[in-house]
């Protein structure tokens, strides 16, 4: 019997920032802490209990190096 190999999951950068904007269908509209703005989604497990996040809310997402125009909310900062 052969095994497949599985190639390993790309390193996700984590940066901060700021919501700017909220977005329709689950979206914003981040700004990096370095100035760049992005669009991001919330991750699942924020969707499964209901996080809400607004503008001006301070979070922590996760981008992966290949596209570094898209991220993943995955904390929302107590404020």
């Amino acid at each position: 019997m052969q095994r497949t190999t599985r190639l390993a999951k790309e390193e996700l950068i984590e940066f901060g920032g700021v919501v700017s904007e909220a977005l329709p269908d689950n979206r914003y509209r981040v700004t990096l802490e370095n100035g760049v703005e992005i669009w991001a989604y919330a991750s699942g497990k924020m969707q499964k209990h209901r996080i809400r996040i607004l503008a001006g809310d301070r979070v922590t997402l996760e981008m992966s190096p290949y596209d570094l125009t898209k991220g993943r909310i995955n904390f929302r900062h107590k404020s």
